[in-house]
């Protein structure tokens, strides 16, 4: 398969196992509702939170959504990740101008996007689907980048959708009107749903005991000349005089051998004046699927506008294109049904939280989200506020009062610590829960859902997971800390089967020799 090569790919491939683990620090005074509601505003760096996220979420999101710089030379955005290669560092802290200003400016972009992608895929369930917005900047190169990551064969659709009128002020060739959004599943089990179909659109009219129906049209889409056998014969309503002949651009859609079996299985509508109308086909809701395909064209939007929303909610212009909150809940009611979990990693506005919190009160449904955001000011002060709004009810521009959705989140920021120091040694100020997550992370890939109340994590693919940490134990450890020693050993959850034991103690003991047994010490840093 063709691949994408450019300055700097090279360093960033492993880049995402550099990245240090930290840490996240809930922010009592800027969240909002329960703790336990589930959702997370979190305030940092991208590509650092990805990372500290990735031990408590790894393939458990079932959508993510992003919408990343499109990199048109008017964002103002600055490459800063720490890469060690010659080539990268002389672009840290460099704003990214237009063409001609920057001539590396696709090089940069396809840094800072490669690492977060491919950490991004680790968060998706099996089934899961990642969803990204871009315009025609970047569409090429973003294409190549995502076949590489999540595979050709996991291309799920490309999403072409109106954002607005052709603007006459713009001056380019073509009014560009339109952006996309690529749609990636983690495996080839990943789809994208349709929409819910409207049951109350099925009638029964003429009381067919089959149940209520729809019609779909018989026209077809062929000339005579291009397919002769959907011309050849006359649509005819039985015990009447009335006859259809084929329209002779389009023809039926069916030969006559299948237009005698629809109607001798009762199949055909007839329309009351054949001048007015035409014969349609039966189609029964119980033969119909829950959900109708979804399209890859959606005109809808071109009306609606993100920023006008957003004015309404925190009464003033901060954003000049977010996106609609409606845009945002098609493509959560077609990929998280209830009880998903929804990442977001360039929150920006908030819009994907706002819309995950409509959806929730449209269907009840219990989705959670993760939002990142980077900027501190726009985390604290437009993301959190909007969604903070939207969830308590607020008064829009208007003096309108405007009720809340329900729902609430807990802000977090980044530790400036990583987890582990200099010189690889565990900080002394992690707990037994945040080491756990880490220590589950590095053995299984997966996120820890455990409770973390006792030293055996769980099992996970028939082995048993282990972690002694300084005092979990307490007084069944020699001198207050854990070392592994039989008796201390035997006063661990037993487990019949391999086990793996991993020790973050201030010092190890004898090691008993045990069949079936992992031994692991953890001061180190965890390598994934």
């Amino acid at each position: 398969m063709p691949t994408l090569n450019w300055i700097g790919k090279e360093a960033v491939v492993k880049h995402h196992k550099e990245v240090p683990f930290r840490l996240l620090e809930p922010v009592p005074e800027l969240s909002c509702g329960p703790a336990e509601s589930g959702n997370l505003i979190v305030q940092g760096d991208n590509l650092h939170a990805l990372k500290a996220l990735l031990p408590r979420y790894a393939g458990q999101v079932k959508c993510i959504y992003i919408d990343p710089p499109y990199n048109t030379g008017n964002e103002g955005w600055v490459y800063n990740d720490n890469v060690n290669s010659p080539e990268i560092r002389k672009w840290l802290g460099e704003v990214v101008g237009k063409e001609g200003e920057t001539l590396d400016r696709h090089d940069r972009w396809l840094c800072m996007m490669y690492p977060r992608l491919v950490l991004l895929r680790q968060f998706l369930s099996d089934d899961g689907v990642i969803l990204i917005s871009m315009d025609d900047v970047e569409a090429g190169h973003l294409r190549l980048l995502l076949d590489e990551i999540f595979g050709f064969k996991n291309r799920i659709a490309t999403i072409v959708w109106n954002t607005r009128n052709t603007d006459n002020r713009i001056k380019t060739r073509l009014s560009p009107d339109h952006e996309y959004i690529f749609v990636y599943g983690k495996s080839e089990s990943s789809k994208i749903e349709g929409r819910i179909i409207d049951r109350s659109d099925f009638r029964n009219p003429d009381n067919d005991p089959r149940g209520p129906y729809v019609t779909d049209p018989l026209k077809g889409k062929a000339t005579a000349f291009e397919r002769p056998n959907l011309h050849d014969y006359n649509m005819e309503q039985p015990g009447t005089t009335n006859v259809w002949k084929p329209d002779p651009a389009k023809g039926w859609i069916t030969d006559r051998a299948g237009y005698e079996r629809l109607l001798s299985e009762n199949r055909i509508w007839w329309p009351p004046n054949p001048s007015t109308g035409w014969p349609r086909k039966k189609r029964f809701l119980s033969e119909t699927q829950e959900r109708m395909p979804a399209s890859s064209f959606w005109p809808e939007f071109k009306t609606q506008s993100g920023a006008r929303e957003l004015d309404e909610i925190l009464n003033e212009r901060v954003f000049a294109f977010p996106k609609p909150s409606a845009l945002m809940q098609r493509v959560i009611s077609y990929c998280a049904p209830p009880g998903s979990l929804i990442l977001d990693s360039f929150a920006g506005s908030g819009t994907t939280a706002h819309a995950v919190l409509k959806q929730n009160a449209e269907d009840g449904g219990n989705r959670r989200f993760i939002l990142v955001e980077m900027d501190e000011n726009i985390a604290q002060n437009v993301t959190r506020e909007r969604v903070k709004r939207v969830a308590e009810g607020y008064t829009n521009a208007k003096g309108q009062a405007v009720p809340g959705l329900g729902g609430g989140f807990q802000f977090c920021r980044l530790s400036r610590e990583p987890l582990f120091d200099a010189d690889g040694q565990i900080r002394r100020d992690v707990t037994f829960a945040q080491l756990a997550e880490f220590v589950w992370f590095a053995e299984t890939g997966t996120g820890f859902t455990g409770t973390a109340d006792s030293p055996l994590l769980g099992v996970f693919e028939g082995r048993a997971i282990y972690l002694l940490y300084n005092g979990i134990l307490k007084d069944r450890s020699v001198g207050g800390g854990n070392v592994l020693t039989g008796p201390v050993f035997d006063a661990l959850p037993r487990f019949d089967g391999p086990k793996v034991i991993y020790a973050a103690a201030n010092r190890m003991g004898a090691r008993t020799a045990r069949e079936g047994i992992t031994f692991k010490q953890t001061p180190y840093a965890l390598e994934v």
